[in-house]
């Protein structure tokens, strides 16, 4: 069995160089692509006339130190270039718009400058309580599909 290993490890570590890269494709972390270039280790050292153990060794260590060397300020890397626009209500929050129908503290309409029409309510802190339609307004928060409105001119983010 020794003998059948040390002969065909070169299959063993192509498997599990394969094995490795198509987990890495699913997970991202960039952990299983740290164990596959070990692997690739294990492998060039087996073509080097290397032990079986020591193609072991030669693959776990070299894994562990790309995983605790060279990942960290990959991972960095890669989350740094993330989109930092804002999306969703926070993309909303600060908006100017216009009031379409009466905005009281229970019921109104607006449309925003990026072409929404909203359902709004005057914000409860907001200096006037009935805003009406013409009048400039942002926004202050969402409510579920509610905007919370404010005048422009008394309103401070």
């Amino acid at each position: 069995m020794a003998d059948f290993l040390a002969s065909y490890a070169w299959v063993i570590w192509l498997a599990l160089i394969l094995v490795f890269l198509v987990v890495e494709t699913l997970t991202l972390d960039l952990l299983f692509l740290m164990l596959g270039i070990g692997s690739v280790g294990g492998l060039v050292s087996h073509f080097a006339g290397a032990p079986i153990l020591l193609q072991i060794v030669i693959a776990g260590v070299l894994a562990l130190l790309l995983i605790f060397t060279l990942r960290p300020p990959l991972l960095k890397r890669l989350q740094r270039g993330g989109d930092k626009t804002p999306s969703n209500v926070e993309a909303l929050l600060g908006l100017e718009g216009e009031v379409l129908a009466a905005v009281t503290t229970t019921t109104g309409s607006v449309k925003l400058i990026n072409g929404d029409t909203w359902t709004a309510r005057v914000f409860p802190t907001a200096f006037e309580q009935q805003l009406m339609p013409g009048q400039q307004i942002f926004v202050k928060a969402i409510d579920g599909a509610t905007a919370l409105v404010a005048p422009e001119e008394k309103a401070v983010l």
